[in-house]
């Protein structure tokens, strides 16, 4: 898995992508994306994450930075990562 390459797990209502560099997966639920002002759908959660990738992508490597997440281990991105890649505080993409 890539992260040009994202999967939706229907189990757990999450995207996964894999971050460059880095062999775990990163999930991103479905409520994170309604946090950020988005449809819930499998179909709208995957538009969206391509029309911001680089977004998704700086989210995940300043995370696995500040948690010194392993390079195996799997993690989750909420709303907040993903806002505080955008330098915003708050508010909807």
């Amino acid at each position: 898995m890539r992260s040009d390459d994202p999967t939706w797990r229907q189990d757990i209502g999450a995207l996964v992508f894999r971050p460059e560099g880095h062999q775990g997966g990163c999930f991103v639920h479905r409520l994170a994306f309604r946090s950020l002002g988005q449809e819930t759908f499998r179909e709208s959660c995957e538009a969206f994450f391509r029309s911001h990738e680089d977004v998704f992508e700086r989210a995940a490597q300043a995370k696995i930075q500040r948690a010194g997440v392993s390079s195996t281990e799997n993690f989750h991105l909420t709303s907040r990562d993903i806002r505080r890649a955008l330098g915003e505080a708050s508010g909807p993409l």
